[in-house]
């Protein structure tokens, strides 16, 4: 694509790679953090789970500050909240300092999914949302295949504060780029005309163009409908599994195959790496698989669950002896959940005939990923304490999988229509 927005792509792809790989410096650093404040297994799976606790709260009001200050200003207020508080967690003198960082680092990096969300309506043309969403969306496996790699090297040469200090003041690069050259289409000097005019008619149009506009449905009145649930459903048995591997991969390689920081790092970033490029490959190859009609009548689901039921490719892990064949059974078991993630919020769009309701049910959707994801790294905790071992939660995100194909198949095949009848009014296309 010849085109000057494509800066706007690198923006998305390396805001999200720079949030995970703040998430994934606790993981890579977690072994020695845990030898000098002492903390068990259930201790550490409490503080990797910290940042999502606010995150979780704090999805639906960041949506709202969004709407009324724009994508810029929250994207920047954001990151620069989460990438000092990365900074301060190298300064943690305490396991109750390092969790405070984290809380506040999870309410900085609430902005990201809702702000983004809004640029991109903004900046594409409707037949290019698909494809910024996921290079949107690979950021979160290229993230932590990056930042495992490079702060296992910083971790291992200069320690463990020191990985938080690089962490974070990538962050405020970032943001410096960010209010230098970002702004509207309307306002920015750097667009030719001719694309401005491009994005500026085509934006507000619509992969579905018989979707109803119709009144928006009250939030419970989708808490009523089964699909909601299914998304929801969906969404949190994926990201169980995906937060386990995020927060507490590093620590199995270590411990449980004796692997150095810096070792275990890079074989970290082998699934992480691959479920970023499949990502975008799969969620492209589901769009040209489907038909208008089809799309609209959720047949995604059945490419979804095709998905998860590769990711319970997992559940071999615990048989596995050979060190790369483990590898291989992750890398699988990555890929094919991130491809099913990105899959389950293209169906929100796909069954979601009511252009009012897709914030709400997206945000339902994101919930249920978080929900079950804070529970992950917290789980893991207690399974490694009360067996020493990992493979029981190996087992639990086989099972989960599984659990999610089977929501997606039996919850998700009504669509979900707009409140009330009325005048269907076509949307541009």
């Amino acid at each position: 694509m010849n085109y000057r927005r494509i800066w706007i792509f690198v923006f998305l792809f390396t805001l999200t790679a720079i949030n995970y790989a703040d998430r994934v410096a606790l993981s890579v650093a977690a072994k020695p953090i845990s030898t000098e404040f002492g903390l068990s297994p259930v201790a550490m799976g409490y503080l990797l789970s910290s940042f999502l606790w606010m995150y979780v709260v704090c999805l639906i009001p960041v949506g709202l500050l969004v709407d009324r200050f724009g994508g810029k200003i929250v994207n920047a207020a954001g990151i620069a909240l989460w990438s000092a508080a990365t900074m301060l967690t190298g300064l943690s003198p305490s396991y109750w300092f390092m969790a405070a960082t984290r809380i506040v680092m999870g309410i900085g990096e609430s902005t990201s999914w809702p702000a983004s969300n809004r640029i991109i309506r903004e900046w594409f043309p409707a037949s290019e949302r698909g494809l910024a969403n996921a290079i949107f969306g690979a950021g979160s496996a290229a993230g932590p295949a990056i930042g495992a790699v490079a702060i296992a090297a910083v971790v291992s040469a200069f320690g463990w504060r020191a990985g938080f200090f690089v962490a974070g003041s990538l962050g405020f690069i970032w943001l410096f780029a960010w209010l230098l050259v970002f702004d509207k289409p309307e306002r920015v000097r750097w667009l030719s005309p001719t694309e401005r005019t491009h994005i500026l008619a085509e934006r507000d149009g619509t992969l579905h163009p018989d979707l109803a506009e119709g009144p928006a449905a009250s939030l419970w009145q989708l808490l009523g409908r089964r699909t909601t649930w299914g998304l929801f459903l969906t969404q949190g048995c994926e990201v169980f599994g995906g937060y386990m591997l995020l927060t507490w991969l590093p620590s199995y390689l270590q411990t449980a195959k004796g692997l150095s920081v810096l070792n275990a790092g890079m074989l970290t970033a082998v699934p992480f790496g691959v479920a970023a490029v499949a990502a975008v490959l799969l969620g492209g190859l589901s769009d040209k698989l489907l038909t208008h009609d089809s799309r609209l009548a959720g047949k995604r689901r059945l490419l979804l669950a095709a998905m998860l039921l590769s990711d319970a490719v997992i559940l071999l892990v615990p048989v596995l002896d050979s060190l790369w064949a483990i590898v291989v059974v992750l890398t699988i078991a990555r890929a094919a959940g991130a491809a099913g993630s990105a899959m389950n919020f293209a169906l929100v769009t796909d069954l979601v005939h009511n252009r009012a309701d897709i914030g709400k049910v997206t945000s339902i959707t994101v919930l249920g990923g978080n929900s079950f994801g804070m529970l992950g790294p917290i789980v893991t905790g207690y399974v490694v304490a009360l067996t020493g071992s990992f493979n029981g939660s190996f087992m639990l995100m086989g099972i989960l999988a599984l659990c999610g194909a089977a929501a997606t198949l039996t919850m998700t095949r009504r669509p979900i229509e707009a409140a009330s009848p009325r005048h269907v009014v076509v949307a541009p296309a």
